[in-house]
């Protein structure tokens, strides 16, 4: 396959891919909405696209074209709106996916395009703008033959071994999608227990208490390394954090999901509602959420003045 491809999108994540696969020898065509975005990213040796046309009219055929765009209208417009890439593109080519899409969405493109002769394929991508730039966690829908015909793609953006396949449209972004739903639970439980700390007489430094769990505890993991960087950037109070904590989606999936297949998910919808309610009711526990936002995902977390 060519070494080449076009990245639409390209914010935080879109932008740590297209000059990690530059690096890594990738011929990088790129269109953003924010044309200032194109032209910074041209200095690092993307090839900049003024128009979708423009970018599917750069690339050789079969195309590869990687979408890193908000889920939802947003991806339905770039692929099938009055401007879209669909009618640009021709049999054999494909087209990815790499945002955070509903599945069951991925899946309905993925038939669509089929029926034209392209072949769409869902990524789901962990990470953060960290992992955009220096290897991330790929989760990747469709078919195996696909799969196998993209994997140096996939080899050069992930971490050392931190790519799998999972059979049948949809199911990368299943994955991913219930992927985040368990992040939620997670970061619901740190906040919870700092929270508790925080309160109790002892008043432990809350620094040094995240540095020990992060010590061979049971719980220690990147969560906890990053809760420990916001109270050192913030200090305990996070008093420049909201407590009013943001939410795109993919916690309120899997708890849906879960209720459509019976399936008990009390953490993962209740860590949900904490986020909804948080808008009325900010507080301490959804400071630390918020600032675990902001440490991984580069969300704008602080107060607004």
């Amino acid at each position: 396959m060519h070494r080449e491809l076009g990245i639409i999108g390209l914010g935080k994540m879109g932008g740590g891919i297209a000059r990690r696969l530059v690096k890594k020898g990738w011929a990088v065509h790129g269109f953003d909405n924010s044309q200032a975005v194109v032209r910074d990213l041209a200095t690092f040796g993307m090839q900049p696209a003024g128009s979708l046309q423009a970018l599917v009219e750069g690339l050789p055929t079969p195309r590869l074209v990687w979408l890193m765009v908000p889920a939802g209208k947003a991806v339905d417009d770039v692929l099938f709106g009055k401007q879209g890439i669909a009618a640009k593109l021709s049999r054999g080519d494909i087209v990815i996916d790499g945002g955070n899409s509903f599945y069951k969405d991925s899946a309905r493109r993925a038939k669509k395009f089929a029926g034209l002769g392209i072949i769409f394929v869902d990524v789901g991508f962990s990470g953060g703008p960290g992992g955009a730039r220096n290897g991330a966690c790929l989760m990747v829908g469709g078919d195996e033959a696909t799969f196998k015909k993209l994997e140096p793609l996939y080899r050069d953006l992930a971490l050392e071994d931190g790519y799998r396949f999972f059979k049948g449209a949809g199911a990368g972004h299943f994955v991913k999608m219930v992927h985040n739903g368990i992040e939620y639970g997670m970061m619901q439980s740190l906040a919870e227990g700092f929270a508790i700390l925080k309160k109790s007489k002892y008043k432990p430094d809350l620094v040094r208490v995240a540095d020990s769990y992060n010590h061979g505890s049971v719980i220690q993991s990147r969560l906890v390394g990053w809760l420990e960087s916001a109270y050192e950037e913030f200090g305990e109070n996070l008093g420049a954090i909201s407590g009013k904590v943001g939410h795109a989606g993919e916690g309120e999936w899997t708890a849906k999901t879960a209720r459509e297949l019976k399936v008990p998910a009390k953490v993962i919808e209740e860590s949900f509602k904490f986020r909804v309610q948080s808008a009325k009711k900010p507080s301490y526990t959804g400071k630390v959420v918020s600032a675990l936002r902001g440490q991984f995902g580069g969300h704008s977390v602080k107060n607004k003045k």
